[in-house]
């Protein structure tokens, strides 16, 4: 009697994904996870990626919008300028964000590398043809401009009713959960933004936001080994401050 032969197994190589997708440490928190192994290739098709010298600009308000952006390394300042030339700064953005979403035909920000920064540029023609094609992206995008919306009504509130202490408590906590599963925080920050940045933001002075620091670190909530190391040594505490609850 015949043994019959095993049936061979295939196993499939393990696909090439070209540049700049294909060493991309960011894909767990980028919209790119919406994109399986298969397909990747394609979005790396389409992305050219860019290095971008900190305090360069590379996205001017009212300019064409052209293109999206996402960030996979360094951090940047969004921001606007008043008639008057003064700044305000709407928000910071850090590996995982993508840019250029709420925007129509010209872009309603500018942005300005303040570390050193990597992003993958995608243009908007070849971009929109890719969410036609993959609806999982489109809703993955639709979701980050869903939290864009909620962070700037975040930031009218801030701006608007909380206190000086109140406000740098959220800023904190909002470092904290920044690019990172929310049950999962961290405890120790490094601020790539400059004490200026984060009055710019606040709609503070630097003054009041030196002492604020001071203030949080006499009462035990945060430790500063150095002015752009920050660790929180309460984080429940500063949510609660920051939630206007003591």
């Amino acid at each position: 009697m015949n043994t019959p032969r095993p049936v061979p197994i295939l196993v499939q190589p393990p696909i090439a994904v070209p540049e700049p997708c294909g060493t991309c440490g960011m894909r767990s928190i980028s919209v790119c996870n919406a994109i399986d192994d298969i397909h990747l290739i394609r979005l790396a098709e389409l992305a050219n990626g860019v290095d971008v010298q900190a305090g360069r600009v590379f996205i001017t308000e009212q300019d064409k919008a052209t293109d999206f952006f996402n960030i996979t390394e360094g951090t940047v300042r969004l921001f606007k300028l008043l008639p008057d030339g003064r700044r305000q700064i709407t928000g910071f953005a850090g590996p995982g964000h993508f840019l250029g979403l709420a925007v129509s035909a010209n872009y309603s920000f500018s942005a300005e590398a303040i570390t050193d920064v990597k992003l993958c540029r995608f243009s908007r023609p070849r971009m929109r043809q890719m969410l036609h094609d993959f609806p999982a992206l489109e809703e993955t995008l639709l979701e980050v401009a869903s939290n864009d919306l909620v962070c700037a009504q975040e930031q009218m509130l801030l701006l608007g009713r909380k206190t000086a202490r109140e406000r740098l408590a959220s800023f904190l906590v909002a470092r904290a959960h920044d690019g990172v599963p929310s049950d999962m925080p961290r405890t120790r920050l490094h601020l790539a933004m400059t004490r200026e940045d984060i009055a710019d933001y606040l709609g503070l002075t630097i003054e009041t936001v030196s002492r604020t620091f001071s203030k949080l670190k006499a009462d035990k909530l945060i430790a500063i080994p150095s002015p752009p190391e920050i660790i929180l040594l309460n984080l429940n505490a500063l949510q609660a401050v920051a939630a206007a609850e003591k």
